[in-house]
């Protein structure tokens, strides 16, 4: 198993109903469920597209409650849409980390371990969509068609989401482990 560490940079909930945009925080207590109060928050959800598999509506496990980006993969499709920034407020996120630069390449059933104990699990690539290129639309009315080349430039590199795995309070100042998943000799 490899390791790697990386800082959280922000903290951030989506705690309006209006909108996934989120807010930063300085610091909060994960739960089983995600952050108490963020529309992602639960250990059960609807399925969606994102689950053909399912009925649309049918209670599934969250596999959603935590969404992470990388500041090093905004700057690459903010590089690419030919804009000067993206913020993870843009993107839903939950968490953006700076000093693991390839996030979105981190295998499934990897662990992110925070100084409290807290602790997730990756359950995969968070795959981009046309809603955050719209609010990144809003942001630069100048620029052509950024909600659908968002999907283009935000592809392998629109973060992961994760599931709690042990609860704990989290700070934006916290310098976190990364435990790599190794397929030929996974953690379990």
């Amino acid at each position: 198993m490899k390791k790697a560490t990386a800082n959280i940079q922000a903290i951030l909930i989506a705690d309006l109903p209006e909108t996934f945009v989120t807010r930063r925080i300085p610091e909060t207590l994960l739960e089983f469920g995600g952050i108490r109060g963020d529309r992602h928050f639960g250990l059960t959800s609807k399925a969606d597209s994102r689950q053909p598999m399912y009925p649309r509506g049918t209670e599934i496990l969250n596999r959603r409650q935590i969404t992470i980006v990388s500041e090093e993969e905004l700057s690459q499709i903010a590089s690419e849409l030919g804009v000067e920034k993206v913020l993870p407020e843009w993107l839903g996120a939950n968490l953006l980390v700076k000093g693991f630069p390839e996030l979105t390449k981190l295998p499934l059933g990897s662990r992110i371990l925070f100084p409290s104990g807290a602790g997730l699990i990756c359950m995969g690539e968070n795959m981009p969509c046309t809603l955050p290129g719209e609010e990144i639309q809003k942001q630069y009315e100048t620029h052509s068609k950024l909600a659908t080349r968002f999907v283009k430039a935000g592809f392998k590199r629109r973060g992961v989401v994760c599931a709690v795995e042990r609860p704990g309070t989290i700070n934006e100042t916290d310098e976190v482990q990364i435990l790599i998943n190794n397929y030929s000799n996974p953690m379990q």
